[in-house]
């Protein structure tokens, strides 16, 4: 019993501690007090507030520990996206846009990061405290606010607004230094303060989108009996056989002179550092592809998907190309390449109806500033079947159109074995076709090792498609994977892969090897084609490329 009085009072000590300390310290915070002696007991607590997104009654530091028990109520929080006429007051929290203050009332625009509009607070000086009346001398764009208040239908342009009671500054910013004054802004300077680049239109339009469209291809391939499946991010294995890796390493680089050096075995040191010495015993790298990996699991679960961080250390300074981005990339057993077109094809067709649905603040806002036309594409992924073309059939339309004017193509050397460029792919989707085109059976010698060789025409071309999209150019690659242990063991000595990095791959060609297909999307070039942003470094938080890894 002595034990027991000595925890219920201890406890009793930290909620009053808890308490006075957020009422000295944050006094614009709600406090209310625990009753009772267990704080297990649900039905003899009330909460304590301590987080400015948590709170919901505004209190003055003035106010008794009387008052604030007496008058502390909960107000629910109302983000702008939701915003719909209410009976009684709410909480709106979130930045301040823009300020207007006139005689007798002030306009404050907030936005709270769900809308691309935010909602205007009207504060008429007859109708809140004085303290709300001196917070307003204060705001400035940037600073963080809670407004109280009833939602009401708008007499100007904007559906709804605020009819505030309370209005409580939660962080200041200051006009003087704050990098985001109320003027437009270049995307490259806006790379710059990557930190509050979220805050502008673009950028936060951007982020909205792409969240959609990552909720919407988990819920697809969830909805379509997928496993979602986690690969390593560290390997010893080039998925792409190009080499373009980053290195991961625990040497101490800084001191070239004590790296483990290979040696014989008559111990005379050789060139090259022995990574046998090193955290994993052998090289290791990020990897460029989760697709080895999944392939194990697809051959087991039959279909999977993964959805990730990928690597390419590739000295690209491109409006198409990142160092680190994500790669949705499914694998299914038992399947073909026409599979995995019309896996990849009903995919895309989902998640941009979905974006559609769910996006059209945001997507009107792009079509206005970015591309008129972007509804209207979008509209055409959704309803209009994809165009499938073989390789050989697009060199022969490519050079037919080139014929007709060399000088307006920036490459128009277009033969059998050309690594099509983004001209040549957006001319294909753009012009030839206006629509959404899988080009397959690319050249052996332009595709990777783990691809399956076609036997119709000895192997000169491989089981592979690329998916070129209006605007962008290629989106989507994938093919059927070899399967037959024999052809692939050539293939890998051909462009001198030790079979021994592999092993593990080679025994799913061993042991109940079936006929299998994926793709890899690009979920950047995704939200890019969705957004019309132009540069992939709009498309993705905190953008890594040669020479910046900022934040």
């Amino acid at each position: 019993m002595v034990k027991s009085g000595k925890k219920n009072m201890a406890r009793t000590c930290l909620i009053a501690a808890i308490c006075a300390t957020a009422r000295r310290t944050n006094p614009i915070r709600s406090v209310s007090a625990f009753t009772g002696s267990s704080l297990g007991s649900a039905s003899r607590q009330t909460s304590v507030s301590t987080s400015p997104f948590s709170f919901s009654k505004l209190s003055m530091s003035t106010e008794t520990d009387s008052e604030v028990a007496s008058s502390s109520k909960i107000l629910k929080r109302i983000k702008t996206v939701d915003a719909a006429p209410t009976d009684g007051e709410v909480a709106i929290k979130g930045w301040v846009r823009t300020v207007r203050k006139q005689k007798t009332l002030a306009f404050v625009e907030v936005n709270d990061g769900s809308s691309l509009s935010g909602i205007q607070c009207v504060l008429p000086f007859d109708d809140i405290d004085e303290a709300s009346k001196k917070e307003i001398d204060n705001l400035s764009t940037g600073c963080s606010v809670e407004v109280v208040g009833k939602i009401v239908e708008s007499q100007g342009k904007q559906k709804y607004e605020v009819q505030s009671s309370n209005l409580r500054i939660v962080g200041e910013c200051p006009a003087d230094t704050y990098p985001l004054a109320k003027k437009r802004h270049s995307l490259e300077y806006l790379r710059t303060i990557a930190h509050l680049r979220p805050r502008t239109n673009t950028v936060a339009a951007v982020a909205r989108v792409r969240s959609v469209l990552a909720g919407s291809i988990h819920q697809f391939f969830q909805d379509t009996g997928f496993v979602y499946v986690q690969t390593p991010l560290i390997t010893a294995s080039d998925c792409e056989g190009a080499g373009e890796m980053f290195r991961v390493t625990t040497l101490d680089l800084d001191n070239v002179g004590e790296l483990p050096m290979k040696k014989d075995e008559d111990g005379k040191t050789l060139a090259g550092v022995d990574y046998e010495e090193d955290f994993f015993g052998k090289p290791a790298f990020l990897t460029v592809s989760g697709q080895l990996g999944g392939e194990t699991h697809a051959c087991a679960l039959g279909d999977i998907y993964t959805f990730g961080p990928t690597f390419r250390a590739e000295n690209s300074q491109t409006t198409r190309h990142l160092a680190e981005f994500n790669m949705v990339e499914p694998e299914m057993a038992f399947a073909d390449l026409n599979s995995a077109m019309d896996n990849a094809e009903n995919m895309l067709k989902y998640v941009v109806g979905e974006a559609l649905k769910k996006c059209d603040e945001d997507l009107t806002f792009f079509s206005k500033f970015y591309d008129k036309g972007l509804k209207e594409r979008l509209e055409k992924v959704v309803k209009k079947p994809f165009v499938r073309c073989s390789y050989r059939d697009a060199i022969k339309y490519l050079q037919e159109e080139i014929a007709k004017d060399p000088s307006k193509w920036q490459f128009p050397d277009v033969e059998f074995g050309t690594d099509l460029a983004t001209e040549h792919e957006r001319w294909l989707a753009e012009t030839k076709f206006n629509s959404c085109v899988f080009v397959y059976n690319y050249p052996k010698k332009i595709k990777a090792f783990y691809m399956r060789d076609n036997d119709e025409d000895g192997g000169e071309t491989v089981n592979a498609m690329d998916l070129l999209v209006p605007g962008v150019g290629e989106l989507v690659g994938g093919s059927q994977r070899e399967d037959r242990l024999d052809v692939l063991l050539e293939k890998m000595s051909e462009l001198d892969l030790d079979p021994e990095d592999y092993w593990w791959y080679l025994d799913l060609r061993r042991f109940g090897s079936v006929p299998h297909a994926g793709y890899g999307l690009g979920f950047e070039r995704l939200v890019c084609y969705v957004t019309s942003v132009e540069n992939i470094r709009e498309a993705i938080a905190f953008p890594r490329y040669p020479g910046n890894a900022e934040f």
